[in-house]
This record gives C-alpha cells, sequence and structure tokens, in this order.
C-alpha cells in the first residue's frame, strides 16, 4: 500500500462514519480545508469518487462502499499491533485515556483522580467525559467507567456491583410544586434522557407516568444542576443525596432501586501494562470503599 493510503486512510473513515465534513473535523480535531483535501488526495490516490456529496452530507460511492471494509480490517489490525506493544510496557510513566460518564466525573471520580496523581504522579490521565460509549476495541480509550448490562467482546472488566438510583427533586420543588400534583404526577415535570437511554420505560416504572416531559438532556451533570434549579423530577445515583443537600428523593415515590452494573472495562492486551494496572487496582479500590454510599439502604441487603 502506498505512503497516501496510510496516510489518508483515517480521514476516510471518519468522513464514512460520521456523514458530513464539519463534523468529521471535529471529531478529528483538524479544520474543515485540511479534511476536504485529504479527501481529494486520497480519491485522487484511487482515481475513484469515493463519496457522493450533497447538503445533507457525505455518502459512500460503490467505490467508497467497496473501500470501507477493508479500510476497517486494517484499522483493526493497526490498533491490535498497538496494543500488543503497548502490553510490553513494564514502566509506571505515561499516559492513560481515561472514559467515563459525566455524571460521575465531576463529584465522585475527581478526588479519586487526585488521590491516584499523588501516589503515582509519573503517570499521566487523560479524561475523557462523555454520554456515549467510546469503544475499547477500537482504540478510542483505554479504560472506561461503565453503567452497562452488557460488554463489548475482547475487553477485561472488572464488576463492581449494581447502582442504585431513585426519583430526586429539589426540596423547593417538592415544597411548592409536588403538593399540586394530580393522578399519576399531572402536573409534575420530568428532567429526561434521550429515547437511547431508555427514559421512556423508567418513566413507566414510576409513580408519575402522567408527569410531562420539560426537558431532555444526555449529559447527567447538566440534568441534576436543572433538578437542582427547580425544573423537575430526575432519576439519580442515591450517592447525590449525601453530596447535594438542596435535593431529596421525592416522598411517595418508589424506594431505590437496582439499575445496571458498574464496570472498569480495559483492551485484554493493556492489562499487562504497568501503569494501566496500577491505575485499574486504585480505581477499583476507591469504588470498592464507594459501595455504601453507591447503594444507600440497598447495600447489603
Amino acid at each position: 500500500m502506498r505512503t497516501i493510503d496510510w496516510e489518508m486512510m483515517p480521514y476516510f473513515l471518519v468522513v464514512a462514519r460520521q456523514g458530513t465534513l464539519r463534523s468529521a473535523a471535529r471529531h478529528l480535531d483538524v479544520s474543515y480545508g485540511t479534511l476536504n483535501r485529504n479527501i481529494q488526495a486520497l480519491e485522487n490516490s484511487y482515481g475513484a469518487r469515493l463519496f457522493h456529496r450533497s447538503r445533507k452530507g457525505f455518502s459512500l460511492t460503490d467505490a467508497g462502499a467497496t473501500l470501507l471494509p477493508l479500510a476497517e480490517d486494517g484499522e483493526n489490525i493497526l490498533v491490535k499491533a498497538r496494543r500488543r506493544v503497548e502490553g510490553l510496557d513494564r514502566t509506571e510513566a505515561g499516559k492513560i485515556r481515561f472514559s467515563l460518564p459525566q455524571m460521575l466525573g465531576y463529584d465522585i471520580v475527581a478526588p479519586i483522580i487526585a488521590r491516584f496523581q499523588k501516589k503515582c504522579p509519573e503517570i499521566e490521565i487523560e479524561l475523557r467525559l462523555t454520554s456515549t460509549i467510546e469503544s475499547i476495541e477500537k482504540g478510542e480509550t483505554d479504560v472506561a467507567l461503565r453503567g452497562a448490562l452488557e460488554l463489548e467482546p475482547d475487553v477485561l472488566a472488572r464488576k463492581l456491583y449494581p447502582l442504585a438510583i431513585a426519583v430526586f427533586a429539589s426540596k423547593s420543588y417538592i415544597r411548592d410544586v409536588l403538593p399540586n400534583a394530580g393522578p399519576g404526577g399531572q402536573g409534575l415535570s420530568w428532567i429526561g434522557l434521550p429515547e437511547q437511554f431508555e427514559t421512556k420505560n423508567w418513566l413507566h416504572r414510576s409513580d408519575y407516568p402522567n408527569a410531562d416531559m420539560k426537558q431532555i438532556v444526555a449529559d447527567g451533570y447538566m440534568r441534576l444542576s436543572l433538578l437542582r434549579q427547580g425544573c423537575g423530577l430526575s432519576y439519580l445515583p442515591v450517592i447525590f443525596e449525601r453530596l447535594y443537600p438542596d435535593i431529596c428523593r421525592v416522598p411517595g415515590s418508589a424506594e431505590a432501586m437496582m439499575d445496571r452494573h458498574l464496570w472498569i472495562v480495559l483492551h485484554q492486551d493493556l492489562g499487562r501494562t504497568v501503569r494501566v494496572r496500577r491505575f485499574v487496582d486504585f480505581l477499583e479500590q476507591e469504588f470498592i470503599a464507594l459501595k455504601p454510599d453507591m447503594q444507600g439502604e440497598l447495600y447489603e441487603r
């Protein structure tokens, strides 16, 4: 394969996945013009158009559709090679990319990272707060903290424990709005999640299925902020009751319930890397210590 293929293939893959140049440019953190020039250079190299251009975005031509699975195969080989080499690393210095949900980042994980930094100052942690699942297998992150039912194959995972969640609101909302609610929560408002987070199922299981959905936000910390401003009800991990005295569980709502398990996930080839093992061991110990707060009254029931 010529040098230009190796250099340009990441640009081809991200445009094929994102569907627009602007979205792909943001994903790669490059300029729109840089990305466009690289796509054109790759097309000139092959002598074929790889994308149809339209106002709606970029879609694969027949040539592009033929190239895509081959490019993905090459990407997977390079990722596996990187993992194998990194797995031979026996030093405690270096960078670890750590992906986690925003909800757990600011108040729960940040103090853990501070303690880890004091213990292992030579290890650099790149924190990646996201409401989407970054792929371990595709090399998008090194270690991930996830709440999940199932995990992708070819990863190492440490299963911690199920999280407890309950319906919360601000104390002012409970005082001023809740007493005027009708049957099934009529007149109340939910602060919900996008549909891919199974919001509707959660609402139907709640004591307030008739409450309106006033805000929808994937960012858990933004959801917490809206709740504290008195915008409505929301499901939260029960640990936040201890962290924020201006919120509490909604009176009359069902007791806390166990949600999906908390996992620490990493690629199997990185399990031999000293710095990753140090970090994962520390993270696991810290979260085990937090288990009583993360499960509330359901702890060891």
